[in-house]
């Protein structure tokens, strides 16, 4: 015997609350006939108002800019870092920073929520012993004791709407917890940040205090020579000038240093150690950062930590438009008791009887100003909403991380550009010098080279700092250790 199947009218019905694909409109004489067959879908957690959940479409292009096609797997942070005090500052950084710690507490707070939600879906059973005492029947004032369970309030989820707020809390908490990741990954590539910075302005601070100190006693030569006619006021002059200059520098370096540890110890939450920080070589040839590779599908970007929370939070919004549609139709609720009943204490055990109460209620708004369907819109909006926010936050990070990976190649080919200054200048310096000491050189040429050769250092510095702030640019671009899972 083939199986029973609802009526042509129930199966449109149902297709149309979303059980199957759609089929024929409803016929009004097969109306009455649908409803024992809708009852039975709902009954079985068939019908769900919330429209089905799609990933809006990549609003960006497939293929990354200066990607290779086999990027390998995305380092962790631990092997990204190759220096032994970088990795111990992260580390510390990880373990006390107050922003992450509230990240993380806001994970936790959203679990408890959905925790909420979930018990929302199941009776809430308590235990309900009692006594009263009240007139019977026959108007004589009688004691009655009793003991057992209670059932209160428990709503009926036929069209999915508790169940769809517990879906949307669901998703928050994963939003929430993509949201923790993000600021893990943030705050790792700040304090590498941060520590480099500091690398840089130490070696800086330490190459300024040599200019400072070799254009002093250049200084004193130059003031000892135009007292005996050996030397111009005009390269008296200039020897002061390079002299101030080289004190202003080695000045605001100094603070600049200083502010690089205050902004460094916020970011770890305590004082770091003199032992964790850069010395006076600063960045000078150290490989600080192991290669961060990219492959050349925009979808890597999916798994970034920002990313995947705008996408749960679009999840969440499309869970909401069920619960507000929901809303719209009757709540059924449930109430009720079970246990025994005796007129005295000792009979509850021994000569009690059973007795139970049951009661269901069905609500429904007949008017209400248009606020269930006022809801509904305002869900809609906010699923619209989450759909530009998640587009933005795809194109967000496509345009962090083209321009990482273009400013790769760039950043490495202005390393050596400054670097083959910074020699010519070396050899410029020396040879200048040695034509004054056979007086084919005045003082000005020499003062001049010096200058020129302590701009080629500080920009040595700054350009091997910017090639190592963009690795971590890219890193945190293309989602960090997240995406090597």
């Amino acid at each position: 015997m083939s199986p029973a199947r609802p009526p042509e009218g129930a199966r449109s019905l149902l297709e149309g609350l979303g059980c199957r694909p759609k089929g024929a409109p409803v016929k009004a004489n097969r109306v009455m006939r649908t409803i024992p067959w809708l009852a039975v879908a709902a009954l079985a957690g068939c019908v769900n108002l919330a429209p089905r959940y799609e990933r809006p479409a990549l609003a960006v292009p497939a293929a990354l800019p200066a990607a290779a096609t086999d990027a390998g797997t995305m380092p962790a942070w631990q092997a990204l870092l190759r220096d032994e005090r970088l990795r111990l500052t992260v580390d510390m950084a990880l373990a006390n920073n107050r922003d992450l710690r509230v990240a993380l507490l806001n994970v936790e707070r959203s679990r408890a929520q959905l925790r909420l939600a979930d018990a929302d879906r199941w009776p809430t059973v308590s235990a309900a012993p009692g006594a009263s005492r009240a007139p019977n029947t026959k108007g004589v004032e009688a004691n009655t004791w009793q003991a057992g369970l209670q059932l209160s309030a428990y709503e009926l989820d036929l069209l999915g709407r508790v169940r769809n707020l517990d879906d949307a809390a669901a998703a928050s908490l994963l939003a929430t917890e993509a949201a923790g990741r993000s600021a893990r990954l943030a705050l790792i590539t700040q304090t590498a940040t941060a520590w480099l910075a500091l690398a840089a302005d130490t070696e800086q601070l330490a190459l300024a205090q040599q200019s400072g100190v070799s254009r002093d006693e250049t200084l004193r030569l130059t003031t000892l020579r135009e007292q005996v006619g050996a030397a111009s006021g005009l390269e008296l002059n200039v020897a002061q000038t390079l002299s101030a200059s080289a004190r202003a520098s080695v000045a605001q370096l100094s603070r600049q240093v200083a502010q690089d540890r205050n902004a460094l110890n916020l970011l770890v939450g305590q004082t770091v150690a003199d032992a964790q920080l850069p010395g006076p070589q600063g960045l000078g040839g150290t490989e600080w950062l192991a290669p961060v590779p990219a492959s050349a599908s925009s979808e890597l970007l999916l798994a970034r930590p920002d990313v995947t929370q705008a996408e749960q939070q679009l999840v969440a919004a499309n869970a909401n438009i069920g619960a507000a549609r929901a809303a719209m139709f009757p709540r059924i609720v449930l109430s009720g008791s079970a246990g025994q009943v005796s007129p005295t204490l000792a009979g509850l055990i021994s000569s009690g009887s059973f007795a139970y109460t049951l009661s269901a209620s069905a609500a429904m708004a007949l008017f209400d100003a248009g606020r269930n369907q006022a809801n509904i819109q305002v869900a809609q909006v906010n699923r619209d909403v989450a759909v530009a926010q998640y587009e933005k936050a795809v194109q967000t990070a496509f345009r962090e991380a083209a321009d990482a990976l273009v400013a790769q190649g760039t950043w490495r080919e202005q390393v050596r550009a400054q670097l083959d200054l910074l020699d010519a200048e070396r050899e410029r310096t020396r040879l200048t010098r040695l034509k004054l000491s056979h007086g084919a050189a005045s003082l000005t040429e020499v003062l001049d080279a010096e200058r020129s050769l302590v701009a080629a250092q500080q920009g040595a510095v700054q350009a091997r700092l910017g090639e190592w702030l963009n690795r971590l640019a890219l890193y945190k671009a293309l989602g960090g250790e997240a995406t090597g899972r």
